[in-house]
């Protein structure tokens, strides 16, 4: 069979011989030194539209000392960290007596779309306990106060006024039993508690890693990828003191740890006034 023919019953009668491929002549031969260096390109450096932000590293807190962690158009956010602040057989003690003797409940949360709960509720992964005169509202549910404080209780709250040198009214107890229990990013900041409240937290029993961010700029809509962040382990026998703004302009947080952890006692001495009265059928936070 011809090499016409046999192309045709292959490709069609209608397909075109085949080309084959030209080489190139010597003179479309690019040299070895490339004839694109002939006209070399210049590079201009444009500024970013936005601005190269780096995000800051953890800040680590461990030593006493007083710590002006931000200030702004709010005002200051103090810090004041004072370890050792209960001797070691008398914070074993005390822990041993509150860890046996509190009134510790799991406290139920509802989730709310707008002014509706939505189901399913949740219990926090904690233990908790409240003292003082008022109920205390939070994440959309009440504590009831347990008006007569325990002996111990007392005791410590003399001692932390005295050390900080504020008055407090009110206590919230929290247990966490091991490394699974927690409490997520939050600021202190119900309205019952007053415009910039001051928390006295002490702890008692095994360490747990105290986390605060600052809260982000209008400007970046609620990221939290490029804020200051602080970290601080929390010792027994220790006590941290938030002053000044740190519940407006600072979020804080005790995550959950995935190795061998103790229980751990957590005090945190407030001042809690009258809530606002509740329209009928509305949350009030």
């Amino acid at each position: 069979m011809s090499d016409k023919r046999q192309r045709a019953r292959v490709q069609g009668s209608w397909a075109k011989p085949l080309q084959k491929p030209q080489q190139p002549s010597a003179q479309h031969v690019p040299s070895a030194a490339g004839s694109w260096k002939s006209a070399p390109r210049s590079f201009e450096f444009h500024q970013p539209a936005d601005p190269i932000r780096e995000i800051p590293v953890e800040k680590v807190i461990e030593n006493a000392g007083d710590y002006e962690i931000s200030q702004g158009p709010t005002g200051v956010s103090r810090l004041r960290l004072i370890p050792g602040f209960l001797p070691q057989e008398e914070a074993d003690w005390m822990f041993s007596k509150l860890l046996a003797e509190l009134p510790w409940s799991q406290k139920t949360n509802y989730r709310m779309m707008g002014d509706s709960i939505v189901n399913p509720v949740y219990e926090e992964p904690r233990l908790t306990c409240w003292y003082g005169e008022l109920p205390y509202t939070y994440s959309r549910s009440a504590m009831q106060p347990n008006a007569q404080w325990h002996p111990v209780l007392t005791t410590l709250r003399l001692a932390v006024e005295q050390k900080s040198g504020h008055k407090f009214n009110s206590l919230l107890c929290n247990l966490y039993q091991d490394g699974k229990d927690s409490i997520g990013w939050h600021s202190d900041n119900e309205p019952s508690l007053g415009p910039k409240p001051i928390i006295a937290s002490l702890s008692l029993g095994d360490t747990r890693v105290f986390s605060l961010r600052k809260q982000p700029l209008p400007e970046d809509k609620g990221d939290y990828t490029y804020v200051e962040r602080i970290r601080i382990p929390l010792t027994h026998g220790t006590l941290l003191v938030m002053e000044g703004c740190t519940q407006v302009d600072w979020q804080h947080q005790v995550a959950k740890e995935y190795h061998d952890r103790g229980p751990r006692i957590n005090l945190t001495f407030r001042t809690i006034y009258p809530e606002p009265e509740r329209p009928s059928g509305r949350f009030v936070r």
